[in-house]
């Protein structure tokens, strides 16, 4: 019994490290940054790009090579015609040792500055991502709360429902109302569980929507508090948001260096019609058996020399590739003209929603406490004979869909906030951090 009472306890000591979970919107991020494979493969990207550059480099860095060759041949025909001559066997060894330098090539040089700029765009894909990461968890963490809260107020009313089914068949059973009246009330219960089905899947699948960004199902999540900060943007100006969208957002910068390397892929293209110069030191010893009348012979051969070479006709080649590297040039430039104008729309869009969502909130708080109010004095007007069955269960469906969309605004306005910071580019960890202060 001790020993299955030890290993009980080594199981849970073992097991509890992997069952840890997410409370709260920091911890859901900190095990996102870990586990998310979207931002992984961002970054994988990123540094495969960035060796693009190394590689682009070499062929401007001295280029070291050296060689050994081992040849040997026989003639044993004419060995037997003639016997008094040397047997017809013959070897050859030769080490060779050579060093290349690019002295001008222009089509290099541009390559070069192709691939810093592609790791330089690669580099803005990656910050934008580990932004998109942010409002991906933020987005996901709400819509459990949406989820949730939705699935409390559908069950509510499916039990407020319930209640009412079961008044209305005792009233009946007294004769105080008809049949009719419970036909109704059965059918809104009825359409009230279906609907609590549907959230409890809505909420399932919003659930595990957040453990495929953090990696592991969330646990009971911290919800927001009552009280917020129903503050507009500052500054309060969108224009001003707008500029520092279009300056600091990461995903325009990626198509603005897009732009920069389609345009030195054209002067990679137009220097095919450059000449190109190499120097090059060569160091080689040859040594052959039986040995031969050479002067070189088992001597070191040192050979210095330069080599130009000028493109001449190339079959149309050169010129198609300028061509090709124009048109480019153009299509990077019109995507880079659609993402500024995308980031400019996206940012007036949440700075609006936002100016939007304080009056949403408002509003919807005064219809939720209006139906809640309407819902009591219907309920004491049903009993005392001046409100029916029907207008009862519509107060309490107006309540449940009152609920509901204060819920869904002040998670959105939450939302928007955040958006609106990756739109202008800003958005971190601490705007994170400022969102879960909201929780409790």
């Amino acid at each position: 019994m001790r020993l299955r009472f030890i290993s009980t306890c080594a199981l849970v000591l073992v097991v509890a490290p992997l069952a840890s979970r997410a409370d709260d919107l920091m911890d859901a991020y900190a095990q996102a940054r870990r586990a998310d494979p979207v931002l992984a493969a961002a970054d994988a990207a990123r540094w495969a790009v960035r060796e693009g550059v190394a590689q682009a480099r070499a062929p401007l860095l001295p280029q070291v090579s050296a060689g050994f060759a081992f040849d040997q041949s026989s003639a044993p025909s004419a060995a037997a015609s003639d016997p008094s001559a040397a047997s017809g066997r013959s070897r050859s060894r030769d080490v060779s040792a050579s060093l290349n330098q690019v002295i001008v090539d222009v089509a290099k040089l541009s390559q070069l500055r192709v691939a810093r700029a592609q790791a330089d765009a690669q580099d803005a894909v990656y910050q934008s991502a580990l932004q998109a990461l942010a409002v991906r968890v933020a987005t996901a963490y709400f819509n459990v709360l949406t989820a949730a809260d939705a699935l409390v107020n559908v069950q509510a009313n499916e039990d407020a429902y319930r209640q009412q089914v079961g008044q209305a068949e005792e009233r009946y059973r007294n004769g105080l109302s008809a049949s009719v009246d419970v036909e109704q009330a059965r059918a809104y219960h009825a359409a009230a569980r279906a609907s609590t089905i549907a959230a409890r899947t809505a909420l399932a699948d919003a659930r595990e929507a957040l453990a495929e960004i953090i990696g592991t199902p969330a646990g009971d999540l911290k919800t927001l508090r009552e009280d917020l900060p129903m503050t507009p943007p500052l500054p309060a100006d969108a224009e001003v948001w707008v500029q520092t969208a279009l300056a600091g957002n990461p995903q325009l910068r990626a198509q603005q260096l897009g732009v920069s390397a389609a345009e030195q892929s054209i002067d990679v293209a137009r220097a095919g019609h450059l000449p190109t110069l190499t120097a090059g030191v060569g160091l080689g010893r040859a040594a052959s058996w039986p040995i031969r009348a050479s002067t070189s012979d088992g001597r070191n051969v040192t050979t210095l020399g330069l080599v130009l070479s000028v493109p001449l006709f190339s079959g149309g080649a050169t010129q198609s590739l300028v061509r090709q590297a124009l048109r480019q040039r153009d299509g990077a430039a019109e995507q880079l003209e659609a993402q500024r104008r995308a980031v400019a729309r996206t940012t007036l869009d949440k700075y609006r929603s936002i100016v939007a969502g304080i009056g949403q909130i408002e509003a919807t708080r005064a219809s939720v406490d209006a139906a809640r109010k309407a819902l009591a004095s219907i309920r004491v007007g049903q009993q005392l004979g001046t409100q029916t069955m029907t207008d009862l269960l519509i107060a309490i469906q107006t309540l449940t869909s009152a609920q509901g969309s204060y819920s869904a605004v002040r998670h959105q306005f939450i939302l928007d906030k955040l958006l609106l910071q990756q739109a202008a580019g800003a958005i971190d960890e601490a705007d994170l951090a400022s969102v879960n202060a909201l929780l409790q």
